[in-house]
């Protein structure tokens, strides 16, 4: 039997032993005759403190972290993961409990209540329906394609790869739900973690733990204004950065909503939390800077290459089903998460407020995979995926972290105002990153943050006759259950 048959049937082995421990532990917990949101959307608010830490990692963690940030093979990018703990501990003492309160199944669903109009909820959902088809769908899947290429060798066209990705990733989301996508997530995400430690501990073995040769500023946390990341954006935009995405971004947040109680929610952020600071850094930046080190700057092709020649021939088959887990996770997750957008703030609240809700998801899906296959093309000739994610992320997110700003600190604050301030926030920061752009895009990303807060109360105040009134957060936990 030849090498690539053995990895191709552990490959194979691996991936079914997931999906058939998802079957056990969903088995007879889902009642199909039931069409239900929250059964479908938020798995009837029966995850764990596990799965719900488990599906938060996984979710963040796939090949567009792995591959784009050892891609940028610098230590700075770490950056990202360890200012995303604060991001989380927002979401777990402040978000959480104002989500539970509201009884909330999508995360607009909460800026309807607050300014007492669909409307709102629909432009912010609408958003972010594009940036997860248009953006981070394609991305994944063309990141864990190029991965699959860059460390087997394999004759395989990229898209075809990225096609198998997208079809299995969605026939998750669809046929099982939220609930069938975090169980998944969980056992795939133990055994992403243990093979990229292990390639951790490859690669600085490769080197003798000897950083020696190579260039000081990609061995530092402190860039300057030239590098990814300047040392003065983690005092301006980071923080926001981290707030909007792991506290208001419904493919994140949507797993720690479906608990039973906000306190098991709780424990599963800070589980997760945990888990980024300690565990995820290594994995995303020393093989990228020992890449660099063995074969010089090669990019987004850098981890797929020391996994290619650093691991044993028998674990690669292993690795590349850990890889396709993290991938299918990420896709599968960003597929419920659209869906459930689509499906509970806008057709339900335009089209048809009592849809069959698993055909309406299903159709909604098909639509949103095809998209993301199509745009797959277009990322192949990206330079830096991860610094392209980051930059078009600020088109929304910004912009919407000030709409929930606003939403929860004000009262009597006309949603109008709110719809213009999203609208020109999301103008300025295009203008900005494509036309003139003073500073930094992160520092750009804090400028439209504030700006949008002050032209949402002006025009309330100036325009539209209406005084806000400053109420602060309301943190009471709820109590009970979910329903």
């Amino acid at each position: 039997m030849s090498e690539q048959t053995i990895q191709l049937t552990v490959f194979c082995l691996v991936l079914g032993a997931i999906a058939v421990l998802t079957y056990i532990k969903c088995r007879g917990k889902t009642n199909r005759s039931i069409n239900s949101n929250k059964e479908y959307f938020l798995a009837g608010g029966g995850l764990t403190w596990v799965f719900v830490a488990g599906s938060i990692t996984l979710t963040n963690l796939s090949t567009d972290q792995l591959v784009g940030m050892n891609g940028n093979q610098m230590l700075l990018v770490a950056l990202w993961e360890l200012s995303g703990f604060v991001g989380l501990m927002i979401l777990a003492k402040v978000f959480l409990p104002v989500y539970y309160q509201n009884n909330c199944t999508t995360t607009t669903e909460l800026l309807e209540r607050r300014y007492n109009s669909k409307h709102v909820r629909g432009l912010v959902s609408a958003m972010f329906l594009f940036i997860n088809v248009f953006v981070f769908q394609p991305a994944v899947i063309y990141t864990g394609a190029l991965f699959m290429i860059s460390m087997t060798g394999i004759d395989v066209d990229l898209l075809t790869i990225a096609i198998a990705f997208a079809v299995f990733g969605a026939a998750y989301a669809v046929l099982g739900g939220l609930r069938a996508v975090a169980v998944s997530d969980t056992y795939g995400g133990a055994l992403v973690l243990v093979m990229g430690l292990l390639v951790v501990a490859l690669s600085l073995i490769a080197i003798d733990f000897d950083f020696s040769g190579i260039p000081a500023e990609r061995l530092t946390l402190i860039g300057d204004s030239a590098s990814p990341i300047p040392w003065h954006t983690l005092l301006t935009g980071m923080l926001f950065i981290q707030i909007f995405y792991w506290s208001t971004n419904q493919t994140i947040t949507q797993r720690a909503m479906a608990a039973p109680t906000v306190g098991e929610a709780q424990k599963g952020v800070y589980a997760a939390a945990f888990i980024r600071v300690v565990f995820i850094p290594s994995m995303v930046v020393i093989p990228g800077i020992v890449a660099f080190k063995l074969y010089g700057d090669i990019g987004d092709q850098a981890y797929g290459r020391i996994v290619g020649d650093l691991l044993p021939n028998w674990l690669l088959g292993v690795f590349a089903a850990a890889i396709a887990a993290a991938v299918l996770s990420t896709f599968n997750s960003l597929v419920n998460s659209s869906a459930a957008m689509y499906v509970c703030d806008l057709h339900e609240a335009y089209i048809n407020d009592k849809p069959n809700l698993r055909v309406l998801s299903g159709i909604a899906t098909i639509i949103f995979v095809v998209i993301a296959v199509a745009m797959v093309p277009i990322y192949a000739q990206s330079e830096s995926i991860i610094n392209l994610l980051q930059e078009l992320w600020g088109l929304i997110s910004m912009p919407i972290l000030a709409c929930f700003t606003v939403g929860l600190l004000f009262s009597n604050v006309d949603y109008r105002a709110a719809i213009i301030a999203v609208i020109s926030g999301v103008v300025m920061y295009a203008s900005f990153i494509w036309i003139w752009a003073p500073l930094h895009y992160i520092h750009m990303m804090f400028v439209t943050f504030f700006s949008c807060i002050g032209l949402a109360l002006f025009i309330n105040r100036f325009i539209l006759g209406n005084r806000a009134e400053f109420i602060g957060l309301q943190l009471e936990a709820p109590k009970q259950s979910i329903s």
